[in-house]
């Protein structure tokens, strides 16, 4: 089975939940999250897709067509929470008009081997999702309609999609991939990087600083809007799959076992602070404070940190 950055995270989750069966009981493999002012929204295994009106205290599940039982690798939704889409395996994308009460089809293509590993929305109603093996699609109109392109020779997976404040668009990916757009994806600009291994993540901080992370506690940070990178240190060689920026400017970095990191000095250094026993393949940052860690232990609620 193949996860989100192609890695098998392993995920298992006993959610106690009203309207999931009589034993209140259900195991699921849950890989990504997406929080607007009312509700939060997450996705995993055979099409499932749960969600929560009270910060996640308690969980209802979505109506899904009998016939999508792909794994769901990422869930985003427009500005007003209303509009969503996900996408994952099976080459599989679908949407919700209702909050993400209820989904339908958008797009599958004929190759079901092929994997969606992110998917993003922006304004104008354009989405964006990428996957493995350079996977990109690409809509104008809300996505009733998609556009598939190749944007590179080679077919490094591509592994997670992100927006700046200012609408810069980031890809991070294999092979040391790390690609910009400035005008809404129409095209992208390969970013020259340190490092040859794969990125999970890019994380803008402003409108020029981003930080990149990815494989064995590789961490680069940039203040030029990735013309040149700084290496960052981490404290152990872990796999960091995710990252948040905090509304007090903290930031946090997570992925493997045990390993969540801080940064108080806006990414320049990061140190270790007490995590989940299991992987976690997002976090989200409720309006509490709180953190919302979505991994390999399903949904932990972490204290602010």
């Amino acid at each position: 089975m193949k996860y989100r950055g192609a890695h098998a995270l392993l995920l298992a989750w006993a959610l106690g939940c009203p309207l999931l069966g009589a034993t209140g009981q259900l195991r699921l493999l849950l890989l990504d999250g997406s929080l607007s002012d009312t509700k939060i929204i997450v996705v995993g295994e055979r099409a499932a897709i749960l969600g929560s009106t009270d910060n996640a205290r308690t969980w209802q599940r979505a109506r899904v067509p009998a016939d999508i039982s792909a794994t769901l690798t990422a869930v985003t939704f427009d500005s007003t929470g209303h509009q969503g889409w996900a996408a994952g395996h099976d080459a599989l994308i679908v949407t919700s008009t209702d909050a993400g009460a209820s989904w339908q089809k958008s797009w599958q293509g004929d190759d079901l081997e092929e994997s969606f590993l992110d998917i993003l929305a922006l304004p104008e109603e354009r989405v964006i999702a990428v996957g493995a093996y350079g996977l990109f699609l690409r809509s104008t109109d809300a996505g009733k309609t998609w556009t598939r392109r190749k944007l590179a020779d080679d077919d490094a997976h591509y592994n997670r999609l992100s927006r700046g404040p200012t609408g810069t668009l980031y890809i991070a990916g294999e092979r040391g991939t790390l690609l910009r757009s400035t005008n809404q994806g129409e095209d992208w600009t390969r970013l020259v990087t340190p490092y040859v291994g794969s990125f999970f993540g890019v994380l803008p901080l402003d409108q020029r600083t981003v930080l990149a992370y990815g494989l064995r506690g590789h961490v680069f940070r940039s203040s030029d809007d990735g013309a040149t990178w700084t290496p960052v240190t981490t404290p152990e060689p872990a796999l960091l799959a995710t990252g948040v920026k905090l509304k007090g400017n903290f930031l946090l970095l997570a992925g493997q076992a045990r390993t969540l990191l801080i940064s108080r000095d806006y990414a320049r250094s990061f140190t270790p602070i007490p995590a989940p026993a299991t992987a976690m393949a997002e976090l989200l940052e409720l309006p509490n404070g709180n953190i919302l860690a979505i991994g390999e232990g399903g949904l932990d609620i972490l204290p602010k940190p």
